[in-house]
């Protein structure tokens, strides 16, 4: 049957699913499966590192003829990444975390769709002047980084959708299944933006040992904090926390934040650390869904079924 909704039309796709553009590991093979599959594969483009999207946007620009996109950092990015980009002919492009106003006309003038992610209301209502084509509202159960200050999920979508109203809204945070699509449809969602289920595909760019305590990972376990960013030396703004999996060194300096960004020789201790193997190479970002991920599909097979789990759940919704 499908299911048809104002962002399926809008693209043309068939299940209203798209990817998180997680940075790093959302690389043009995942990106291109997810859109085989039938959703929108946003490429992870993340602060617009040139040798990263130059070696992985042409994975999924070439040959492929389903709609696909780029996402962006927008915060961390200059006007260089977005042409770079922009030059593949991607059907949209999404921006997060950051004023989106210096690069909107270029992508509407370039024909692609503007999709901009929301945290906040003073966000959406930021997307909605600047004439985004598609808004995405991150509830706080999101993986990766999000706004200090949000809303769950569940009464940051209604919200966002009346806000937005007649521009289609994705859900996104702590969606790992096709009961989270329906959910996000029965908000008034035209779709769902899913992350940390598709990390554990296998076109994803992730460290097997990533994967592997995704499929293990405990919800509970989860928590948003900036200690790994001013650990890693990150330049993320402090406004944007972000939710991981335990961390030896998040439990270390759990709420010393201040005392750990004036403290040189901690944040080289971590370094050292990492370097040794005492620590891990990378946090594991992963949204408060991550118990429902068990097992590691192909993504363009993942989709359909979230799909067809989504189908299933408002039919035996609508039969209570």
């Amino acid at each position: 049957m499908g299911l048809s909704t104002a962002f399926t039309k809008l693209f043309g796709v068939r299940h209203p699913i798209a990817l998180a553009p997680m940075g790093g590991s959302a690389g043009g093979a995942l990106a291109a499966a997810v859109s085989r599959g039938g959703g929108l594969g946003l490429l992870g483009g993340g602060n617009g590192d040139r040798s990263w999207l130059t070696r992985e946007l042409p994975i999924v620009a070439e040959d492929m003829v389903k709609p696909w996109g780029v996402g962006f950092q927008t915060w961390a990015i200059d006007a260089g990444a977005v042409e770079l980009a922009l030059e593949h002919n991607p059907t949209a492009v999404m921006l997060s975390f950051g004023d989106p106003r210096p690069f909107a006309d270029r992508i509407r003038q370039a024909g692609a769709a503007l999709i901009v992610q929301v945290t906040d209301l003073e966000e959406a209502r930021q997307a909605v002047d600047v004439g985004a084509d598609v808004i995405v509202a991150q509830g706080t159960e999101a993986g990766g980084h999000g706004a200090r200050r949000g809303r769950s999920t569940l009464p940051f979508v209604p919200v966002v959708v009346d806000l937005a109203a007649p521009v289609p809204v994705l859900a996104a945070g702590g969606i790992a299944d096709g009961r989270g699509v329906a959910a996000a449809l029965a908000l008034g969602a035209a779709g769902a933006l899913i992350g940390t289920r598709f990390q554990a595909t296998t076109e994803a760019l992730a460290d097997p040992s990533i994967i592997q305590a995704i499929i293990e990972g405990d919800g509970d376990h989860t928590e948003r904090s900036n200690v790994l960013d001013i650990a890693r030396g990150s330049r993320w703004p402090s406004k944007y926390p972000a939710r991981t999996l335990g961390h030896p060194f998040l439990d270390q300096w759990r709420g010393r934040e201040a005392e750990l960004a004036a403290d040189p020789q901690a944040r080289q201790a971590y370094h050292d650390g990492v370097a040794r193997g005492d620590l891990p190479p990378l946090p594991v970002w992963a949204g408060e869904a991550v118990d429902l991920i068990n097992d590691l599909p192909s993504a363009a097979d993942l989709v359909g079924a979230l799909a067809a789990q989504a189908e299933d759940a408002l039919a035996r919704a609508g039969r209570h």
